[in-house]
């Protein structure tokens, strides 16, 4: 219950601890895929949720969503892609389709294929 509240407070450190406690509940590593502070605060963020050993793949893709919304916009969370990749709980294909987005380049798309391809 303190963790999920937590989850609402507006410091992005505090987020990023409850990012990387394995205690912290389903929801609130859901909520936090949501929180936005800074570029760089937001990608750290997005990278701690995409490794947490707990995220089930309800969380993940909401983390594959935001981090599918900052490629567009033309940002880099290239770890969190990256971490994403490595989770068997998503499926190749949506992982790979990042690798389209505007923010995704020639480097990320090698390292995205590299890791994927493990996977197949």
């Amino acid at each position: 219950m303190v963790l999920q509240r937590l989850a609402k407070c507006p410091y992005p450190f505090v987020w990023q601890a409850l990012a990387t406690n394995p205690h912290t509940p389903l929801e609130a590593l859901q909520e936090l895929s949501a929180a936005r502070d800074s570029v760089w605060n937001d990608n750290k963020l997005l990278r701690l949720l995409a490794d947490h050993p707990s995220a089930n793949p309800v969380v993940l893709r909401a983390v594959l969503e935001a981090v599918a919304a900052k490629l567009d916009e033309g940002e880099r969370p290239y770890a969190a892609v990256l971490a994403l990749a490595d989770r068997l709980e998503l499926e190749v294909d949506e992982v790979r389709k990042l690798g389209t987005l505007r923010g995704a380049s020639a480097r990320l798309r090698h390292l995205l294929n590299l890791r994927l391809s493990v996977r197949i």
